[in-house]
């Protein structure tokens, strides 16, 4: 998700958040949970393998990994654009947005590649290699994250709500939703994606240093991953939210940045032995 909010607006946002709903319950209170028959959700934190450089002007919307290359999407009105080359690298391919689009959520199928626009309810479809726009695709609602599901052949796209929409990965067009809930609750503000193995998909949490890892065949969240003090307290005041992560294939490696951070991470997660599980806010 893309819109520009001041520092005081976004700490305005966060206390509004019902805080049961944004964070699951103590470490404490798993066992009582998970006496009603719900699992419990695993606590994992980042562990970084390596740091890479970023492009701090970049604000960055939707990530992934596919064919060697890393793809981005960034947003902002007169900014917005769609990238691809080697990670940790300049780009080799570049393409601009309609100043009348602010770039959303991207995802590759093959030969194919879907990016979402914020809150002008279009889909672009691009060709992988070139960029190049093949044709645009209505739909409702805003945009915020997307990916692509291979087993079930079907992309998996988010509006800022619990909710997720499926959609036809040729003709774009819904073909059902999921809410995504925590322990019985509704987890809101789910952002950008990556979807990984068969039914999985992983979730930035807008205006949180959290990830949740979802189960899209019931729903819940199975995992959250706790991705803070990656950026320095320096570099953080210059920087936006957490908001990129991309598998990288063949691995269970992920790539984490974020809207205009100067650092791109490549990580794995990893138990977390301390006692938070939601990640700290930003």
């Amino acid at each position: 998700m893309g819109r520009v909010m001041s520092v005081a607006v976004g700490a305005v946002a966060l206390l509004l958040l019902d805080g049961h709903r944004a964070c699951p319950p103590r470490a404490e209170d798993a066992s009582a949970v998970s006496s009603t028959g719900r699992p419990p959700v695993e606590r994992l934190r980042v562990e970084v393998l390596q740091v890479l450089p970023h492009d701090p002007r970049a604000s960055t919307q939707g990530l992934e990994m596919a064919e060697g290359r890393l793809y981005e999407s960034t947003g902002g009105y007169g900014e917005s654009t769609i990238t691809a080359g080697p990670a940790g690298k300049a780009p080799t391919v570049r393409a601009e947005l309609s100043p009348r689009l602010f770039g959303e959520g991207v995802t590759v199928l093959g030969p194919t590649l879907w990016q979402l626009t914020w809150s002008e309810g279009v889909a672009i479809e691009r060709d992988s290699r070139t960029l190049a726009e093949r044709r645009r695709v209505p739909y409702a609602g805003e945009g915020w994250g997307l990916c692509h599901q291979r087993r079930n052949n079907r992309l998996v796209m988010s509006d800022g709500s619990a909710r997720l929409v499926f959609r036809d990965p040729v003709t774009f067009a819904s073909t059902g939703t999921l809410t995504v809930t925590e322990y019985g609750d509704a987890v809101p503000q789910l952002n950008e994606l990556e979807c990984t193995g068969s039914d999985t998909v992983y979730a930035n949490v807008y205006w949180t240093n959290r990830i949740v890892r979802i189960d899209t065949g019931t729903g819940t969240v199975t995992g959250s991953i706790n991705a803070a003090g990656l950026l320095t307290p320096l570099e953080r005041r210059k920087a936006g939210v957490l908001n990129g992560i991309a598998a990288i294939p063949g691995t269970d490696e992920f790539l984490l940045t974020g809207k205009l951070w100067p650092k791109m991470f490549r990580v794995r997660f990893v138990p977390d032995s301390g006692t938070r599980s939601s990640g700290d806010r930003l």
